[in-house]
């Protein structure tokens, strides 16, 4: 069962963070389902599904903030994926906040790399997979 409808993350130059989550997704499985410019918004998800992860400027037309103490983890099919994620962020200009390696703290086989996106907000993919 899903536990949740979907995620919003808020960009500043949502062109930037665009060519950032087209980058940091597509090793997980993940591509830009729609992108209204207009609106300010792009969706991303598994191929033939509906978005479940939305970046767009606030619907406030305030700056884009990110929380002390919040980040997202998108799920990765494999350590693999976890390392191209890493990767894929950083040369997309995100910032490492935690290099792809082991997480026994969390459990065995947890796998996982911390960034943060061109606007701040801190993102992580995982593992849950021996390999």
């Amino acid at each position: 069962m899903t536990v949740y409808s979907h995620i919003t993350l808020g960009a500043n130059d949502l062109g930037k963070a665009v060519a950032f989550y087209d980058a940091v997704a597509a090793p997980l499985g993940l591509e830009r389902r729609f992108m209204e410019a207009e609106h300010h918004v792009a969706g991303y998800g598994p191929a033939g599904q509906p978005p479940r992860l939305f970046i767009c400027k606030p619907f406030d037309n305030r700056t884009a903030t990110n929380g002390n103490g919040v980040h997202v983890a998108l799920l990765a099919p494999s350590r693999a994926a976890v390392d191209a994620f890493h990767a894929a962020a950083l040369a997309a200009g995100g910032k490492d906040e935690g290099a792809p390696g082991p997480r026994p703290q969390y459990h065995e086989h947890y796998y996982g790399a911390y960034v943060r996106d061109p606007d701040g907000n801190k993102l992580q993919a995982c593992c849950h997979r021996p390999e």
